[in-house]
């Protein structure tokens, strides 16, 4: 099943500590590409986070956020007057003769370090075990909706591919006709010139002329690597973008070789057509797992 590289996730929990939420997305990128901050007190188990991100999620721009919002309870402040008084004593002999009041040294003094001593408990063991489990919930959901971005890209993927495939059918119906057209346009260039012929001489330029037109080897190995495609979409392994892009590229290959050697009008507005499709499956596929 096919898989896109964008998707979010989130999972929370109410702790006896306040709520922990977690939030992770994921865009494209040819790599994986891990951005994460995390508060100090997750700081014993941030490899094992980076762990779990790095082995689920292989390849995206991966934007890992935890929000975690302590409760009242457990949260307490404390003034260190001490050090305020300190700093406004300091102020006022910086500032002398100012119509500052002593509120608005205050308002100052309490942004400087060191001001207000905060006490945050420590997080448990029982509940860091938790957080991870978290962490894989918010994964899961994330991989969820890639999938369900995979499901509707496959589906535009296949459709790109019977255009391709209805375009090289009309393209293989249009052979006969521009074979006995090459042929016509010689033989009425050469009478046009009123020059008599060795007509087995003749034959033999024939064939060796039009062989240098001949795209049924392009099409055999163009329709080759449609059913490639078509079978690697199938495959039961997650990771399929990469290898879908080399085969769009030799798709490309064949059908600009098509191209160049049709000399046939019909043929080449068949040819853009493909290459118009072929487009649309590379931009899809930049969004592939």
């Amino acid at each position: 099943m096919l898989q896109s590289m964008t998707g979010f996730g989130n999972a929370s929990i109410d702790s006896e500590l306040g709520k922990i939420s977690l939030d992770i997305k994921s865009l494209n990128s040819k790599n994986l590409d891990l951005n994460y901050s995390l508060n100090p007190m997750f700081r014993n188990i941030e490899s094992d986070i980076r762990s779990i991100l790095t082995t689920s999620l292989k390849r995206g721009k991966i934007d890992f956020k935890i929000n975690f919002k302590i409760s009242e309870n457990n949260f307490n402040s404390n003034l260190n007057h001490d050090v305020i008084k300190s700093y406004i004593k300091d102020l006022k002999k910086i500032t002398p003769g100012t119509l500052f009041d002593r509120a608005e040294f205050l308002k100052i003094a309490i942004t400087l370090p060191n001001s207000i001593e905060t006490n945050r408990p420590d997080l448990n063991q029982n509940l860091l075990d938790a957080i991870k489990e978290l962490v894989k919930n918010a994964i899961k959901e994330l991989i969820d909706f890639r999938i369900q971005e995979g499901i509707s890209m496959e589906k535009d993927l296949l459709s790109n591919l019977e255009v391709i495939q209805n375009k090289l059918i009309q393209i293989e119906e249009l052979i006969p006709e521009r074979m006995n057209s090459i042929k016509k346009r010689l033989k009425k260039n050469l009478d046009n010139i009123k020059v008599e012929i060795d007509l087995n001489r003749f034959e033999q330029e024939l064939i060796y002329y039009l062989e240098k037109f001949d795209i049924n080897e392009e099409i055999v190995r163009l329709k080759n690597h449609l059913i490639y495609f078509k079978t690697t979409l199938s495959e039961s392994q997650i990771e399929k973008g990469k290898k879908l892009t080399f085969i769009s590229q030799e798709l490309g290959r064949e059908i600009n070789t098509i191209g160049s050697k049709s000399n046939n009008l019909p043929m080449q507005k068949a040819v853009v057509e493909m290459k118009n499709e072929l487009e649309k499956i590379k931009e899809q596929l930049l969004n592939v797992l």
